[in-house]
């Protein structure tokens, strides 16, 4: 009986930290994510107006070059 407590409550806080820490382990996912968002970024700033042409494409470079 015991021992399927420990076994329990073992359970829930294998859970919990996995909800908090996440399931990404690998890096390569994780860096592409950033990737994404910096692109994101860049394409809202330049909708908004805040980059111009020359700009835009010159920060894509760099994105795609640090790969």
């Amino acid at each position: 009986m015991s021992l399927t407590a420990i076994a329990f409550w073992a359970l829930v806080v294998f859970a919990v930290v996995a909800l908090f820490r996440g399931t990404r382990s690998d890096p390569k996912q994780a860096r592409d994510e950033n990737d994404d968002d910096a692109r994101r970024i860049l394409d809202q700033r330049f909708a908004r107006g805040e980059i111009d042409l020359d700009e835009y494409h010159a920060r894509q470079l760099v994105l795609r070059s640090t790969h």
